[in-house]
């Protein structure tokens, strides 16, 4: 399987009434759905009535009109376009507009637009379609924050991991070499004083 199906498959805690409800949703959230329902909806009565039969108390009454081809001609252009505005949701202005001059044309065309009955629904449906809007996509600035907040932790992590592992590092004692004098302070050269025992000697010396 594709993955451009993987979202419609199962999830392992999924029985099979949850998955059909989560596709489902899905479906119903990513198209103007009841738009197109309601256009479904008023294509029926358009073309049913100006072919129906009734009985009543054993006598049959006819409906049929001189226009009973434009009824069912624009009855299953309210179909289509109900199920063009599922299907392709990118043409979903085109179907509500088309939608609505249909819905006004069987009127006089198809017996009042099935008696009323298809009216409502028509113009209703065909003014969702064109209203309806797919979610707006998040904003890329809104993205970039939101990923430098996620790695600002796992930064200060690595940092304190490194601070973690670093060997405390001890000032070495000075060794003093050979020829060199055991004290700064006592070097003549560096400034130091010089020992009372070397000046007594230069007493004697004297």
């Amino acid at each position: 399987m594709s993955s451009a199906l993987a979202g419609l498959r199962p999830a392992e805690h999924e029985n099979p009434a949850q998955w059909v409800r989560r596709v489902f949703r899905n479906f119903r959230r990513s198209r103007p759905f009841y738009g197109g329902l309601l256009a479904m909806m008023a294509g029926v009565p358009v073309m049913y009535f100006p072919y129906a039969k009734l009985s009543l108390s054993g006598m049959t009454v006819t409906m049929a009109t001189t226009a009973g081809a434009g009824s069912l001609i624009i009855g299953v252009l309210l179909i289509v376009l109900g199920l063009t505005a599922w299907f392709q949701p990118a043409v979903r202005v085109f179907s509500g507009v088309a939608t609505t001059l249909l819905t006004l044309v069987s009127i006089p065309v198809s017996n009042l637009a099935g008696f009323g009955m298809a009216l409502l629904p028509g113009l209703i449906g065909g003014g969702l379609m064109v209203a309806w809007a797919p979610l707006p996509e998040p904003k890329a600035a809104e993205t970039g924050t939101a990923q430098s907040v996620a790695t600002e932790p796992a930064t200060v992590a690595t940092a304190a991991a490194a601070v973690a592992t670093e060997p405390a590092t001890a000032p070495l004692p000075v060794v003093p070499g050979q020829g060199e004098p055991a004290h700064p302070a006592t070097d003549p050269a560096a400034g130091g004083t010089v020992p009372q025992q070397q000046s007594g000697d230069q007493k004697e010396a004297r």
